[in-house]
């Protein structure tokens, strides 16, 4: 196959593409409706499978599905299946009917954009592999994306780029961002079990206040970043729960911290959790208790890869894509796995209006419009021929190449 031949094919798959853009809304509309928190996604898988008329390979809760070329190299999409435990209040005829329940981070719209994708290239005859892949877990541990790169046969498939496409609010319609290097922070959680000694809250000389403890913990953690981090380099330490004692008349015998760590290097991520422990257990100790830190590894940084990128963001470029202000975030999503294995890029696509207080991505409001099913499919494809266009020994003989 010649360039020529290649570049129609690319108009073929765009003609084909517009044909499928009905059903991939009726499908957003089907999984929007019925949603499926993390761990529970079998039922989404199963909507997905048929409306593409085809049984996937089964990671998890999730899957994947090749068309092309059943064996060599391939490019790969993927697309999160979870929802979010929060009530829904968007107004949409669609809306969730699911109490509790809800897409609220545009992941109904990347799965039926990567299924127009599938319908559309199907049908055609194309050089390398597209791999479609439906993750679960994406906004709770343990990740899905882990159970990918953890799979034998997903691996098999010669993954030359792995593409990931996100909504973001914080951009404007019609923009994008996608850039080199890192883009989201790492993400790690961590629970403080502060535990000193009971009393009666009019005896507080009988007893070791572990809330007392607790509030000088949270404020001598906030000097780590301002103070021991690079001021140039993305970290953040933030505290999001408190729980201690049942009575307001008494000091509890033990208080619980429960927070996050963010960060862009991985050093700066090894000295963050070593020194938050120090510091608990030290603060801890001067009020006469005892601090135990457990840390839930999350995700790595997310590393877009510098020469996929610039293949691809060119070619969106010319699609019409207009770039934005470089978006960088410290965010967390577990694409980031991927980025380990594969040459990788996450593209994040602007849905925003312009207003400070529009619905933003986990908002109870959160429900763009259908017409980016067809935004995101269409950029799905010309990423995906970006991909080959840009790697000919993947499919060209180098002497027939311009020929």
């Amino acid at each position: 196959m010649r360039i020529a031949e290649l570049d129609a094919l690319e108009r073929e798959a765009s003609r084909h593409l517009a044909g499928h853009i009905p059903a991939a809304i009726g499908l957003r509309h089907s999984i929007h409706r019925s949603p499926r928190l993390g761990g529970e996604e079998t039922e989404t898988r199963s909507l997905i499978e048929a409306a593409l008329g085809v049984t996937g390979v089964p990671v998890a809760e999730g899957m994947y599905v090749r068309v092309g070329p059943a064996s060599g190299p391939s490019v790969a999409v993927r697309a999160e299946l979870d929802a979010l435990p929060i009530q829904e209040k968007s107004g949409r005829a669609w809306s969730s009917e699911r109490p509790g329940a809800a897409h609220l981070c545009g992941h109904d719209v990347h799965a039926a954009a990567l299924a127009a994708a599938v319908m559309t290239l199907s049908e055609l005859e194309i050089p390398i592999g597209f791999v479609a892949a439906y993750q679960p877990r994406e906004e709770v541990m343990p990740s899905g994306a882990r159970d990918f790169v953890a799979s034998d046969e997903f691996r098999s498939h010669e993954i030359q780029a792995m593409l990931g496409l996100h909504l973001q609010p914080a951009l404007p319609s019609g923009h994008i961002s996608s850039i080199p290097g890192p883009v989201n922070a790492s993400a790690d959680d961590f629970e403080v079990r502060i535990t000193g000694r009971a009393a009666h809250g009019a005896y507080p000389h009988r007893g070791n206040d572990p809330i007392v403890a607790a509030a000088a913990i949270v404020q001598a953690v906030q000097q780590l970043v301002s103070r021991r981090i690079d001021p140039m380099t993305p970290a953040v330490v933030t505290i999001g729960r408190l729980r201690a004692g049942d009575s307001n008349n008494q000091i509890p015998g033990e208080a619980t911290l429960g927070g996050t760590v963010r960060s862009y290097h991985e050093g700066d991520r090894r000295f963050l959790q070593a020194e938050l422990g120090q510091v608990a257990r030290s603060v801890a100790g001067a009020y006469g208790c005892e601090a135990e830190v457990v840390f839930s590894q999350g995700e790595p940084v997310l590393h877009n890869d510098p020469e996929l990128t610039a293949a691809i963001a060119a070619a969106l470029e010319d699609d019409g894509a207009v770039q934005a202000e470089p978006f960088r975030s410290c965010g967390s999503d577990d694409f980031a796995f991927y980025c380990e294995l594969f040459p990788s890029l996450m593209i994040f696509v602007g849905v925003g209006d312009g207003h400070a207080d529009s619905p933003g991505l986990h908002n109870p409001a959160f429900a763009p419009d259908d017409d980016l099913v067809e935004v995101l499919a269409r950029m799905m494809l010309r990423a995906y021929f970006a991909v080959v266009r840009n790697n000919p020994q993947l499919m060209f003989d180098q002497k027939e190449l311009h020929a």
